[in-house]
This record gives C-alpha cells, sequence and structure tokens, in this order.
C-alpha cells in the first residue's frame, strides 16, 4: 500500500459554545474558545490518500487531482470565514476540530471513490495551532 499526503491550509474564526449551557458553562468547559467575539486560527489540513500505484501514470491519486479537489471543496468554503456562521455544513453544530475534520471527511471521502476506483481515503489531519491537531481516519 502506498499513502499519498496533499498539505492545504486555511485561516479561519470559530467559537466553541454549545447553545443548550449557559455562558458560565461555555466559558468555564471552553475558557477563552467560548470568546462571544470570536477567535481564529492558521489551520493546517493534511489529507492522506492510499491505494496502488496506477501501471499506467504511477500514480495512487493526482496529487494536483487532489489539491484542486480538497481546494474546491474545504478551502474555498473554510478560507477566511467564521465556521460557525459562515460554512454551510457547519451550521448547527459545535465548531470543535474533531467535528470539523469529520464533516471533511463526508465532504471528501465520496468524492475520493467518485475519482478513482483504486484510492481511498486514509487519514485527514487537522492542525490548529503548534500544540493541537486531531486525525480522523473514517471510523
Amino acid at each position: 500500500m502506498v499513502y499519498v499526503i496533499r498539505k492545504e491550509h486555511f485561516n479561519a474564526a470559530h467559537r466553541l459554545f454549545n447553545p443548550a449551557w449557559s455562558e458560565e458553562k461555555n466559558h468555564e468547559v471552553f475558557g477563552p474558545c467560548a470568546n462571544n467575539n470570536w477567535h481564529g486560527h492558521n489551520f493546517e489540513l493534511i489529507v492522506t490518500v492510499k491505494g496502488m500505484p496506477d501501471p499506467d501514470t504511477g500514480f495512487v491519486y493526482d496529487l494536483k487531482q487532489l489539491g484542486d479537489l480538497i481546494k474546491a471543496e474545504i478551502i474555498d468554503k473554510v478560507d477566511h470565514k467564521n465556521l460557525n456562521l459562515d460554512v454551510d455544513f457547519m451550521l448547527g453544530k459545535l465548531a470543535s476540530c474533531e467535528i470539523l475534520v469529520m464533516e471533511f471527511w463526508k465532504i471528501l471521502d465520496p468524492k475520493i471513490k467518485e475519482t478513482s476506483d483504486t484510492a481511498t481515503l486514509h487519514k485527514i489531519h487537522l492542525i490548529e495551532t503548534n500544540k493541537n491537531s486531531v486525525e480522523y481516519f473514517g471510523e
């Protein structure tokens, strides 16, 4: 099995906030991340696709095609946006990195399956800060 990796970047704001809780409980649980005026990150998105190289191209998945797909389906929708307010697939959801990476999977997995008979999405790694990141394997 060969794993190919594409890295992209985006900037976005969000607020960690559970509307079922009081302001006090949100600030107790989420601290400054529950700020009413949002906060932002310079995110790094790393998408890993796995498969065996195509005998005609030598590619598991064309990395330019993967980059174009990630840009059209994810980056263009989240870059310089408020994840809580501006991103349709995040409306009504908690804007944690864990939820965000799962939503990215729901978007990318079927698109990769549509465009390849052999390659599959293996992992999405979302880096929020130098200290905090999440990985999702579609499980």
